[in-house]
């Protein structure tokens, strides 16, 4: 039997001594002590690249605002006089460039890829970038999606930043596993939306964190409510907000919320979304990010 698994291993191309239910990929794996492994336990940002602190957005659901929260986190830390950069892990659905209005592809040079810097001096790489036009499809299997992600950080020159975001794809499946096994990851923040059934998924996302070892450190409630521009009062389309209630259950320390406003879509659409003034909405957010 033993010989068998041994050949079984082979035919799949996995390291000798490798676990039996190894897949051959030790790039999405996260058994670091594994003595046939041929990949580093953490990947690591190139020697042009200083990075102090990584924080990723997350969400547990699509249609949230998370790449939203991402940018309007990158300004504030910008307009803050920190170094900023953005990392678009929504290989499948990036759109980061276009929220700041970043066009053309990446330089390479001897040293790795040099990102995109937009006018207010954040550092970006994503995916569209790299694609003929912005609507060119990718259809790209977990395995690619991996080894983009590898290069996004490792081989793109960073320069020195004192955050790094990651902008991260709706979900807890493959992509959330490389970046919280392969990247040192200092802290997520987490965005959900007022109803009931997003502040479960924020669980299913929170939950899969801790088992990682991974802090939450915030939580972002979007589309909290809509102020009247007429009266003045707020009303909750989607429902009571629920992010306190949800930061308590899950023990996330920091919590802000941002209302509808359609002065979001039509900055994001301009590629001018650093225009945007939160009115010191996210800066429990910033807070946290300060202290990590």
């Amino acid at each position: 039997m033993a010989e068998e698994a041994k050949e079984a291993q082979q035919e799949k191309n996995v390291p000798e001594g490798a676990p039996e239910d190894c897949g051959g990929s030790c790039g999405s794996c996260g058994v670091s002590d594994c003595g046939a492994r041929t990949a580093p336990s953490k990947y690591a940002p190139n020697g042009r690249s200083s990075i102090k602190e990584i924080i990723a957005v997350v969400s547990g659901k699509g249609g949230v605002g998370k790449s939203l929260v991402t940018s309007l986190l990158a300004a504030e830390l910008a307009r803050q006089g920190k170094k900023v950069g953005i990392l678009d892990a929504d290989v499948t659905g990036p759109s980061i460039p276009k929220a700041f209005g970043a066009a053309g592809a990446p330089a390479p040079d001897q040293d790795g890829i040099n990102p995109l810097e937009t006018q207010e001096g954040i550092k970006v790489i994503s995916a569209n970038l790299l694609l003929p036009s912005e609507d060119t499809p990718v259809a790209w299997r977990g395995p690619v999606i991996t080894g983009v992600l590898q290069q996004f950080f490792s081989e793109v020159n960073w320069g020195d930043l004192d955050v790094l975001l990651i902008d991260m794809p709706p979900g807890t499946s493959d992509v959330f596993l490389t970046v919280f096994q392969m990247f040192p990851v200092d802290g997520i923040v987490t965005v959900s939306a007022p109803q009931e059934l997003v502040g479960m998924i924020v669980g299913k996302a929170v939950n899969l964190a801790h088992s990682l070892n991974v802090p939450v450190i915030g939580l972002v409630e979007n589309m909290a409510y809509f102020k009247c521009d007429e009266c003045g009062k707020e009303h909750h389309i989607f429902g009571e907000p629920q992010g306190e209630a949800v930061a308590a259950k899950y023990d996330i320390p920091a919590v802000a919320t941002l209302p509808i406003d359609p002065v979001f879509a039509q900055k994001v659409d301009a590629g001018k979304v650093s225009e945007y003034d939160t009115n010191g909405a996210l800066d429990p957010i910033l807070k946290a990010i300060e202290e990590v």
